[in-house]
């Protein structure tokens, strides 16, 4: 395309189309939904070390010094060589004690923080760890199948699943089977957990009832409480006002690797996508640009759009809109329902990233 051909009022250097969202039907092979389970790029650097204590909350502190004995503990051979000589030989291969922790506490104290750091600090190769969010790993499952996914996890010494979600009993109990497999293999597991839909107030999911809902695994987790500020109480971020659609267009066209899309045509497309796609989906993306956001219709559609979000989110990628703002994206029904705390976050993520957009808008 030539300049000549350029939207009308844009920049005149600016001579490539945006991408588009629902052009895209990625193939993921499994060997690759298997190697991006590491914590996201927000979560490259994080260490125990930059993880900050407040003062006034000792389990913060105390939650450190468990989790790096525990990496530590986790230095020697490999899940499935362990597994194996459990059968040949009189000893144990594991370590005795829990083979897994559940970080317990609120929003706002750093779980994913100190999760990650975990991550990085346990002495193996990447490719002999995994990090995923509950759903990433129910997807996981969807992709490979069961078998293939115990199969392929079993070699790991550490597998740690962030925000635990047991408001759906049927992948709670899918999960739990999982679990129960990679314990048996060696497979050392870290968990934090999300809240069941009758606790949504009480800003956390209390461990007894996360080891009462896993029931057999639930030997196998030491509790670990971090106590801190909830930042439930805050209540929903306010969401930058939109743009309208020449703004959003302008900007998709003046911005290299940018995508512009109709949101209810996204919302389709999303419906014919794994969600174990959606971060392929955004694969080289610089900014996801949406036209006429309306309200999402149904709860199928809205934790799609939840996924999304987390994937954009996770990739730092900028989101910028027209239509209804953010905050209004979910009815006051899904917001007062069992899946409340998934769309709150999706509203944050969003708004944030929303807000990293606003300097493609030409002043």
């Amino acid at each position: 395309m030539s300049s000549s051909t350029a939207f009308p009022g844009q920049s005149p250097f600016a001579e490539t189309a945006p991408l588009s969202l629902c052009a895209r039907e990625p193939h993921v092979p499994a060997d690759r939904l298997v190697a991006e389970m590491v914590p996201p790029p927000r979560f490259d650097s994080v260490r125990f070390d930059t993880y900050v204590p407040d003062p006034n909350q000792p389990s913060q502190s105390e939650a450190v010094t468990v989790l790096a004995g525990f990496a530590a503990g986790l230095g020697g051979a490999h899940a499935t060589g362990a597994g194996r000589r459990r059968w040949f030989s009189k000893k144990p291969a594991a370590p005795a004690g829990p083979r897994g922790v559940y970080l317990d506490g609120g929003y706002g104290v750093g779980k994913t923080h100190l999760l990650a750091s975990l991550w990085h600090a346990t002495p193996a190769e990447p490719s002999l760890k995994a990090f995923g969010t509950f759903v990433e790993l129910t997807n996981l499952v969807g992709a490979l199948g069961f078998q293939q996914t115990v199969r392929t996890l079993s070699g790991h010494r550490l597998l740690c699943i962030d925000e635990f979600e047991l408001d759906d009993p049927g992948d709670t109990v899918l999960v739990s089977s999982l679990l129960s497999r990679l314990v048996e293999a060696g497979v050392a597991l870290a968990a934090t957990s999300n809240t069941l839909p009758g606790k949504l107030g009480e800003g956390r999911f209390a461990a007894a009832d996360f080891l009462r809902e896993i029931q057999g695994l639930s030997a196998h987790f030491r509790p670990l409480r971090i106590d801190g500020e909830d930042y439930r109480h805050r209540g929903l971020p306010e969401a930058p006002p939109p743009y309208d659609d020449e703004q959003v267009t302008r900007a998709a066209y003046a911005t290299a690797g940018a995508s512009l899309d109709d949101f209810p045509g996204l919302l389709d497309h999303l419906a014919r996508v794994h969600p174990s796609r959606y971060g392929a989906l955004t694969d080289d993306i610089g900014a996801v640009c949406l036209t006429g956001v309306t309200a999402v219709p149904d709860q199928s559609t809205a934790l799609r759009l939840v996924v999304l979000a987390d994937r954009l989110y996770d990739r730092e990628v900028p989101v910028l809109a027209s239509g209804l703002p953010f905050d209004r994206l979910f009815s006051d029904e899904m917001l007062n329902g069992g899946y409340r705390k998934k769309y709150f976050r999706a509203i944050s993520r969003l708004t944030a990233l929303a807000r990293d957009a606003k300097g493609l808008v030409a002043q």
